[in-house]
């Protein structure tokens, strides 16, 4: 080609040459034509020779183009052929028609051509931009696949019908080596140490503990996971991501070791793990294991909690909660609730939507406690149900004590900066009256026996959770005989806390500890009238004819599982979807009982039940709800049969896990 261009180059000259001779034969012409027609005959000589050259050069550049292009085709054949990547051309029928040596070595076969791409690559989309519209939002779709054991990256080009194929195989072992050791942290805790090792002398319980660490250390070893003991009761985990997951996937088999390893004594050990994961900081760590932990054991104790991000599983919790709460611990939530109080210039009660009669007890036990200080009070009450309506109309005929009802919208107003908000029996804000209450005040108190769930009020400024207790009512009661040294209620307000404790524990038959027959005892002392209660709790002959309607669909599941459901379009109020579930869990061999029914707002209730043996608990936030290991509920939107369906596919997983009953 250099060639080429200088020889270009001399013929550009020569014509110039050539135009300067020509004038140079004009002017002599001028003045001597026979010298002049001597130098035309050589100019036209010159002319001849210029015309060959360039005919020369037309052909050598036509011959050099030429095999220039089979040069440039032949190289760019075998470059594309032997590509780092794989090409891949499709039909419109979406079968191979080209490809280069690339997908030849991914595949080990000769050729692929005619063969579909379904069976090459399954994990392609099959949807095919149809409009102009739509071709521009998915002209170009990547997706990962793998073929014999290594890792592709597919970019699928729809109007082109192209495929471009990079191995990323060693990209994803760095990826999933780097997902597997990332860092969890960990705490494990003897949630009930004390009260398993009451009677125990020293050495007893050494051995005790020497036991359980024993039993620890173990399935540490198992599992690769780092534990160091900080205390008697206390131990840090640490370990990865990939220990994590074989944990998870054990279920925390450590829960029941130790409880049946322990299960001679008078009560067994049972443990708590909060683990923290998600975040490369270990301070950060650090604060969701603790939280996690916290979870737990506001749960109950006796199980798992997994923090991951916004992730938040649970794992055992098949065990009741054990008492041990102390009076050390109601006298301080007391004082500090007094303390609270005197500093506000008014105090508002709620508790959560459909309020039953755990909350209105509990609700007026917070009132007469603000009451004792001489400061303002009113209780929210916006929904009704028909388990409150006999005592509505008790509270109703008492002026003192009706004027004090106020709806969520006079409540808003009335709010300042200065006044307290108290939340009775839950500790979720969207399950209460009005979740604006909460948004908008500066300062909540949360008085709750549910099991804590992973939605929670944590800007409260007092907090108390007991699970262990049998309702709010309990707790209130206990407050009351420490938030004043002189308590005085009236037979109604007596009356409605011993109520409330007597719906929530089926008079006394469940989920109940001493400190519920000691508050039980305390409201009967200062003027409870348990007759009124009876009354109070007195069944409609109605409803007792739509209960009985209900269960005659009953079945049983699991053989110690009863199950019914209403007919379809027939609308159920919850608190009768609730009593149905309580009354089949007195059949005989009935364990469990899960009712699903169409609530009168459209929305599909199933109430959950148990003895104990399973924990309901469980069930029911599988399915977005919660509650207690004996006491549980969801409302779900859809079918009554899209709803059964769904707790028949949770109940399938949970039996195969770890199985319903213990």
């Amino acid at each position: 080609m250099p060639n080429l261009l200088q020889k270009r180059w001399y013929g550009y000259q020569t014509a110039w040459v050539f135009a300067l001779q020509l004038l140079l034969v004009i002017f002599i012409s001028y003045y001597n034509w026979i010298l002049g027609l001597v130098s035309l005959c050589m100019v036209c000589g010159l002319a001849f020779m210029m015309l060959q050259a360039e005919r020369r050069f037309r052909k050598e550049l036509v011959r050099y183009v030429t095999d220039l292009t089979y040069r440039i085709k032949r190289v760019e054949g075998e470059a594309v052929s032997r590509l780092p990547f794989g090409i891949l051309l499709y039909s419109e029928e979406r079968t191979v028609e080209w490809h280069n040596k690339f997908v030849n070595n991914m595949y080990g076969l000769d050729s692929v051509v005619g063969q579909p791409l379904t069976e090459l690559l399954p994990s392609l989309p099959l949807h095919v931009p149809r409009d102009k519209k739509d071709a521009a939002a998915n002209s170009i779709t990547t997706v990962e696949a793998v073929v014999a054991d290594r890792h592709y990256e597919l970019t699928m080009l729809h109007d082109e019908r192209l495929i471009y194929v990079h191995d990323i195989t060693e990209l994803t072992v760095l990826r999933d080596r780097y997902e597997d050791e990332r860092a969890a942290l960990g705490i494990v805790m003897l949630d009930n140490l004390d009260e398993a090792a009451q009677g125990m002398d020293d050495q007893q319980r050494t051995a005790l503990i020497a036991r359980v660490a024993t039993a620890l250390t173990e399935w540490a070893k198992q599992y690769r996971v780092y534990l160091r003991r900080l205390s008697s009761e206390r131990y840090l985990m640490m370990l990865n991501q990939k220990s994590l997951n074989e944990l998870e996937q054990s279920r925390f088999v450590i829960l029941d070791e130790v409880r049946e390893m322990t299960a001679d004594l008078k009560v067994p050990i049972t443990l708590s793990i909060g683990l923290g994961f998600g975040t490369e900081r270990f301070s950060e760590l650090g604060e969701l294991a603790q939280s996690s932990l916290d979870m737990a054991l506001g749960r109950g104790g006796d199980q798992a909690a997994v923090k991951a991000g916004q992730r938040l599983s649970f794992y055992g919790g098949k065990s009741g909660a054990i008492e041990k709460r102390t009076r050390v611990r109601a006298r301080v939530i007391a004082h500090a609730l007094r303390d609270l109080m005197q500093e506000s210039d008014k105090v508002i009660i709620m508790g959560h939507r459909m309020p039953d009669l755990d909350v209105i007890g509990a609700s007026i036990g917070v009132l007469k406690a603000a009451d004792m200080f001489q400061v303002e009070a009113h209780i929210v009450l916006d929904d009704k149900n028909p388990g409150i309506d006999r005592l509505m109309e008790r509270i109703e005929k008492e002026e003192s004590l009706r004027r004090r009802f106020i709806t969520s919208e006079h409540a808003l107003d009335m709010m300042t900066e200065h006044t307290l908000l108290v939340v009775v029996d839950t500790h979720k804000a969207s399950m209460t009256m009005e979740p604006k209450l909460v948004e908008e005040a500066s300062r909540v108190v949360v008085v709750d026996h549910h099991r804590r769930g992973e939605e929670f009020i944590n800007d409260a400024v007092l907090v108390y959770l007991e699970p262990y207790a049998s309702s709010a009512c309990e707790l209130v009661t206990e407050l009351l005989q420490y938030i004043h040294e002189k308590v005085e209620l009236s037979s109604l307000e007596a009356t409605t806390l011993l109520a409330g404790i007597t719906v929530d524990t089926k008079h006394f038959a469940l989920h109940t500890g001493s400190r519920t027959f000691e508050a039980a005892a305390f409201l009967r002392r200062i003027g409870a009238d348990t007759v009124m209660v009876q009354r109070v709790l007195k069944e409609d002959l109605q409803e007792y004819i739509a209960k009985a309607d209900i269960i005659k669909h009953a079945r049983m599941i699991y053989n110690h599982i009863a199950l019914a459901v209403t007919e379809p379009n027939r609308k159920i109020p919850q608190l009768l979807i609730a009593q149905v579930a309580d009354t089949l869990l007195n059949m005989t061999n009935v364990l469990a009982s899960f009712v699903i029914s169409e609530r009168p707002d459209g929305l599909i209730g199933i109430s959950a039940r148990s003895l104990g043996n399973m924990n309901v608990q469980i069930v029911m936030e599988r399915l977005g709800g919660g509650g207690h290991l004996t006491n549980a509920a969801v409302q779900l939107e859809g079918t009554q049969a899209e709803a059964e369906r769904r707790l028949l596919e949770v109940l399938e997983e949970i039996e195969k896990e770890e199985g319903l009953f213990e």
